[in-house]
């Protein structure tokens, strides 16, 4: 592609959710893995200093195997973790440098902006931190990794014009969703002629096994392809996109990516018309119509996350898996300090001002029983 200068295939390898044997990363299958990604031809690996025990993967199964310059490596600063100045913040990045043992970054990332997460790396000046680290040739590009509106992103891109490049989460499920609003948040990038590396094409598996009226319409355009390579192949479609990461926790995962990704050559107008099926069929099940805009939490009194826990109710809805959905329930609502569904005091307030004139107090009685 030639983005930045480096040439890099379309997959990249995502270490967030390696193998693991007894809640212990499995090194021996990582290294198979490993192995099979760059006999493809494959050189992008994307880990985080919040991945526990991925970095010192990273450093076993890939760079105390194979020469510094096969390879190319990102990973991430989360200065909104557990840092109180300065000083704590930069830590991460000799930490990550130590249990990689890459020697430099060739993509460093500050991991995660959006909502409260992005003051802590102007609090702590990191950006001029990063800087710093590139002009000594410990860092080759910088960027950051989102999860917000584009709006914000906007916001962050105009104030940090160094940025090279952005890490979006962007998959055909979430397009259109007016809650996630991949595509404005994709157009937001372009727009500033960033590059995107794509995460959670396969939103987080779930695309990897999606509801039967999607499945369907895959089924009928090709018997043989997962569904997971729909999803991929829509975001490595995209263009100005660097890498489509792939978190594979798998040997046979990895087999699948790269049946399909080792020579893509970008998607027929055919196969996007099945894509636009697919995302019409998601859009048909019935959803609670909530958008987010948290009007409702405005004029909460109980501080119940009303807006988080419908959005956990549609992926449980959508995709059928209660584990996934109550861990979008966990980060949409008690990270963020707001109380469950099941507290909702049933004033009402609520649905006076929603401008979806969602039954609210019913809709979370419902999520309080999905999810008891």
């Amino acid at each position: 592609m030639g983005y930045l200068g480096e040439d890099i295939k379309k997959l990249g390898f995502g270490l967030m959710r390696l193998p693991k044997q007894d809640g212990v990363i499995d090194l021996e299958q990582t290294k198979q893995m490993v192995d099979r990604f760059m006999e493809a031809g494959f050189t992008y690996f994307d880990t985080a200093w919040a991945y526990a025990g991925s970095e010192d993967a990273m450093r076993q199964a890939l760079v105390e195997r194979y020469p510094r310059e096969s390879f190319t490596v990102a990973t991430k600063n989360a200065a909104w973790i557990d840092c109180r100045t300065r000083e704590d913040a930069a830590a991460q990045f000799e930490v990550s440098l130590k249990q990689t043992g890459a020697g430099y970054f060739d993509f460093y990332l500050l991991h995660n902006l959006g909502e409260g997460r992005t003051h802590f790396f102007d609090d702590f000046d990191m950006w001029s931190f990063v800087k710093e680290k590139k002009a000594e040739g410990l860092i080759k590009h910088i960027g950051f990794s989102f999860h917000s509106t584009p709006e914000e992103l906007e916001a962050i891109l105009k104030a940090h014009p160094e940025a090279e490049f952005v890490q979006l989460q962007i998959n055909y499920g979430d397009w259109e969703n007016p809650v996630v609003q991949s595509r404005a948040v994709y157009e937001m990038a372009r727009k500033y002629g960033k590059p995107v590396v794509i995460m959670e094409p396969v939103k987080g598996g779930m695309l990897a096994s999606p509801p039967e009226s999607v499945a369907e319409i895959f089924k009928r355009a090709d018997q043989e392809a997962s569904y997971a390579s729909w999803a991929i192949r829509f975001a490595a479609d995209l263009d100005g996109v660097i890498t489509v990461l792939s978190g594979m926790s798998s040997l046979e995962q990895m087999e699948d990516n790269l049946s399909y990704m080792k020579d893509f050559k970008g998607l027929s107008d055919k196969e996007r018309e099945v894509l636009g099926e697919a995302r019409e069929a998601l859009a048909k099940i019935p959803l609670i119509p909530c958008t987010s805009c948290n009007y409702c939490a405005k004029v909460c009194p109980g501080n119940i996350g009303i807006s988080g826990s419908f959005t956990a109710r549609n992926y449980l809805t959508l995709y059928n898996n209660l584990e996934a959905a109550k861990s979008q329930e966990g980060w949409l609502v008690g990270r963020h300090d707001k109380k469950s569904a099941s507290e909702c005091l049933k004033c009402g307030k609520c649905e006076e001002v929603c401008p979806q004139h969602i039954r609210i107090r019913e809709e979370l009685e419902r999520v309080a029983e999905a999810f008891a």
